[in-house]
């Protein structure tokens, strides 16, 4: 080896790792260095090493993995190329890129991380330049996109379940860990997507029934008495579910995984304090605290509670509570598009359309288009492709009123802010117990990580 290749350091050599061996070599490394005793018979390990939280580049690679890294493109055709008619080509809510794929790149994945330090939520902070990807500049943003929610670990003081599940409360969220879990606003691609699901071909429209309601009209009587919907293809609102909105946070996961393990660190997707404790849901806030904090709508009850949701009394009403956004001071960090963050849902239709189509909207924004088009391509997209049409936002607009007035809540078969309820746990790993009891079990990228990185 040349002493160029031996003086190259950590980041060089990530940068160069190929990914087929880093997808092929893939494995959860749990024990980290300073981990508690690991009782397990014959087995049983005690770490004689001190935790090691990792450096501000190894967090600030992290971070990056889970941000936004330029422009994408609305690669569409704009016509059915039998009929003429419009093919929706603009159902992006968002036209800026991230490392990982989003529906109609709604881009509803926030991210908060625990360290040693405190709890931060990760702001989405382009970076400064685009692209940029040398140490200096990834550890400028890690610091512009930290902000911090609390001093020290969000942990609860019982760690029995439901606050933890069976061996993860001997492994998760030690010192010297970095921890990074993923929440979802699904409210506005569930506005934007109902839209794109209107926007078939005349008598493929699909008729919007409540699988909660008896399979009634989900306030769509009008608009299939007129024709605009088909009666005869009938979608439940318990089948769009999320509409697919909270895949994009497996896919991230999956990028932080795979940049953990090819930097030499140990990596550990696995159950996270669970969701209703994590974010502070009334019910258990009692017993845990706040948490993070989440401002939670818990839904009036009615009679017809009984058999839609099964919620016997009103003193039970909280079993349907739902958070809703989480504000620092006088910022909203998520802000959900329902009530009572809004007045009523057409005021957040409104806002989901106008962010989109009105004056100061994404796709009124020429220069933003000529930087994803050459030459005047940006204009003939902005002015050929079409938008949503007055009838199919009417139409959504009386759905999601019909949503919040009969259900109380806005979504009503699925929470407006949605918990995976995993995270991944980032660490310096124990090399002396993984050679000890396991054939093949660290790259070389694990047994140098000290001296490349380090």
């Amino acid at each position: 080896m040349s002493s160029e290749e031996t003086n190259k350091t950590g980041f060089e050599r990530l940068l160069e790792r190929p990914l087929i061996q880093t997808i092929l070599q893939r494995r959860t490394h749990r024990i980290g260095r300073g981990v508690p005793l690991i009782k397990a018979g014959t087995m049983t390990y005690q770490s004689t090493q001190k935790p090691v939280p990792l450096t501000d580049l190894e967090e600030a690679i992290l971070i990056a993995m889970t941000g936004l890294t330029g422009l994408t493109m609305p690669d569409r055709p704009f016509e059915d190329p039998v009929t003429g008619e419009f093919v929706m080509a603009k159902p992006n809510v968002h036209m800026e890129g991230r490392t990982a794929g989003s529906p109609d790149n709604a881009q509803g994945t926030y991210f908060f991380l625990i360290n040693d330090t405190g709890t931060y939520f990760i702001d989405r902070v382009p970076f400064t330049p685009p692209l940029s990807f040398e140490p200096e500049a990834l550890i400028a943003h890690a610091k512009r996109a930290k902000v911090k929610i609390s001093n020290g670990r969000l942990d609860t003081a019982n760690r029995e379940f439901p606050a933890y599940l069976d061996s993860n409360r001997l492994l998760s969220n030690l010192p010297g860990t970095t921890v990074l879990f993923p929440v979802v606003d699904l409210s506005h691609q569930y506005i934007n997507g109902l839209m794109y699901l209107l926007t078939q071909p005349e008598g493929h429209r699909p008729t919007i029934v409540d699988d909660r309601n008896f399979y009634l009209r989900a306030g769509v009587g009008k608009w299939v008495k007129n024709r605009f919907l088909n009666e005869e293809i009938k979608v439940p609102l318990g089948v769009i579910g999320s509409l697919r909105t909270q895949i994009e946070a497996d896919l991230l996961l999956q990028n932080l995984m795979l940049v953990a393990d090819a930097m030499g660190l140990g990596a550990y997707i696995h159950a996270s304090i669970s969701p209703p404790v994590l974010l502070g849901d009334p019910k258990f806030r009692d017993s845990y605290g706040p948490m993070l904090g989440f401002d939670f709508a818990v839904p009036k009850w009615r009679l017809l509670d009984i058999l839609r949701w099964q919620v016997p009394l009103p003193k039970y009403s909280s079993l349907r509570a739902h958070p809703v956004g989480l504000r620092l001071g006088d910022r909203d960090l998520i802000k959900a598009k329902s009530p009572p963050n809004y007045q009523n849902m057409r005021e957040a239709v409104d806002e989901v359309v106008s962010a989109k189509f009105g004056s100061q909207g994404i796709y009124k924004d020429a220069a933003l288009f000529k930087g994803i088009y050459k030459d005047d391509f940006g204009d003939r997209y902005l002015t050929e492709a079409a938008e949503y049409s007055s009838d199919v936002i009417e139409c959504v607009t009386d759905i999601c009123e019909y949503i919040y007035d009969t259900h109380g809540r806005f979504p009503a078969h699925v929470d407006a802010i949605h918990v995976p309820g995993v995270w991944i746990q980032v660490h310096h790993v124990d090399l002396e117990y993984y050679n000890r009891y396991f054939k093949n079990a660290l790259t070389g990228a694990h047994h140098d990580h000290d001296n490349h990185w380090h």
